[in-house]
């Protein structure tokens, strides 16, 4: 029977899916299953919502070298849609997929809807200058950002199929000889619902002093821009935002110079409220800011940290 089916390796994206894949199974009338390499995260699949879970048990560490049995898994279970976690890894086994199915990949869906016989998806071109709108017959592959729907809610009384795939064979041409863990350094921006950005109208970076005060009075961490963190070194690399650094989703962005290109604000545009501070008032981040100040940030932060810790 054909169904939709999800896969990532990062828990929390595929359980983000879930939520696509439940208003997909709502106009297709189809069932909704996932694929996982965890046992343990069955059972909480299940509570969010997904009909059917099938575990991937094998010797490999890496989930790349599943793409093949994920394929003949979900092959198996006759899948007209797989959305797939839109990771490093993710689009690797997506691609895979694709490739032994013959089938359309979309990459990086904002979203989707069953219509016609096909599936119509939007994704963004050119760093967000264009929104491509594209008709795939099925079976298609989606690959979707993490954090671009919310989690389910978990229900204790939702009932559903746990089945494992014991020892199944990874493809043993995928292999990692060494492993160099990336050192963070300080917060994870991606999981702040607040951003107080800095961009290159900071003067010096003594003043970062001045966004974190902001970023304290808010309750909400500091980011930058590129030039900040590549070009002047003041913060580390993982802190920037843009098309090729962080995606970010907080609730609120708000930024002191930073004048806003398209390449940054390709990475704030999910953001729930934008608010700009800068002293230029034809800088494009006004474009995409819903709360404007046009001011010296020397000036406006301060009053608004004062008028904050009130």
């Amino acid at each position: 029977m054909p169904g939709i089916w999800i896969f990532s390796e990062e828990n929390d994206t595929a359980r983000q899916l879930i939520t696509a894949g439940s208003q997909l199974k709502a106009a297709m009338c189809q069932s909704l299953g996932v694929v996982t390499l965890e046992a343990a995260e069955a059972e909480g699949f299940i509570a969010a919502g997904a009909d059917k879970v099938v575990v991937v048990n094998g010797d490999s560490r890496w989930p790349e070298s599943y793409a093949g049995a994920i394929s003949n898994i979900v092959g198996q279970e006759a899948a007209s849609v797989l959305l797939v976690g839109a990771t490093a890894r993710g689009k690797n086994i997506a691609a895979t997929i694709a490739a032994l199915w013959q089938a359309g990949l979309v990459s990086e869906a904002q979203s989707f809807q069953y219509a016609g016989g096909c599936l119509e998806t939007t994704r963004l071109l050119y760093g967000g200058l264009a929104v491509s709108t594209e008709s795939v017959t099925l079976p298609v592959l989606v690959t979707v950002a993490p954090r671009m729907f919310e989690e389910p809610a978990q229900t204790a009384s939702t009932s559903g199929d746990i089945s494992i795939q014991q020892a199944v064979v990874a493809d043993a041409r995928v292999f990692v000889s060494d492993v160099c863990p990336i050192v963070r350094e300080g917060a994870d921006i991606l999981a702040a619902s607040r951003l107080v950005c800095v961009g290159r109208g900071l003067a010096q970076r003594e003043d970062l002093a001045l966004a974190e005060s902001l970023a304290s009075a808010i309750g909400g961490e500091v980011a930058c821009t590129r030039g900040v963190a590549e070009d002047y070194h003041w913060l580390p690399v993982e802190r920037y935002i843009g098309i090729s650094g962080q995606k970010v989703k907080p609730d609120l962005y708000l930024s002191l110079g930073v004048s806003g290109q398209v390449q940054h604000v390709a990475g704030i545009r999910d953001s729930k409220v934008i608010v700009a501070i800068d002293a230029n008032e034809k800088a494009p981040i006004f474009e995409a800011a819903d709360y404007g100040i046009v001011g010296d940030l020397y000036e406006v932060a301060p009053l608004l940290v004062k008028a904050l810790s009130k």
